[in-house]
């Protein structure tokens, strides 16, 4: 059986070491490439896949991203705030648990994106979802 996500999470609460200068004063996935943040590269991906919530974690400059996604309509926006304390990805991943659910789930990098190319990569991802592997 085939599942396709409806949930996902966006890992965005990293520090951004590798791109200073220019992450001395934004945080990375608002970093823009091509005229787009790379947080929204990889928001409207998801929203394209059908997505319908995404689940962003913070922590460097967590109230730019909390600004930067409050205007977007899809996917719906639930942030994961860390910026006590930095958990990297799996403690992220772990945190925000409660709000991913126990269905299949996408996990992104804020700071990679992609161009589609013919079907949607996240839909592909999708369809080779085995469940009876699990």
């Amino acid at each position: 059986m085939t599942a396709r996500p409806d949930t996902a999470i966006v890992l965005a609460a990293g520090l951004g070491k590798r791109m200073r200068p220019i992450t001395d004063t934004i945080p990375k996935p608002l970093v823009r490439i091509a005229g787009k943040t790379l947080l929204d590269w990889s928001l409207d991906s998801l929203a394209a896949a059908g997505v319908s919530k995404a689940v962003v974690n913070v922590h460097y400059f967590p109230e730019q991203i909390v600004a930067h996604v409050a205007a977007r309509r899809a996917p719906r926006i639930v942030i994961s705030d860390e910026s006590e304390q930095l958990l990297d990805s799996a403690g992220g991943i772990v945190k925000a648990l409660p709000e991913l659910g126990e269905q299949p789930f996408y996990i992104l990098n804020a700071d990679t994106f992609w161009i589609d190319d013919g079907p949607l990569n996240l839909q592909r991802l999708a369809l080779a979802w085995d469940a009876a592997k699990m």
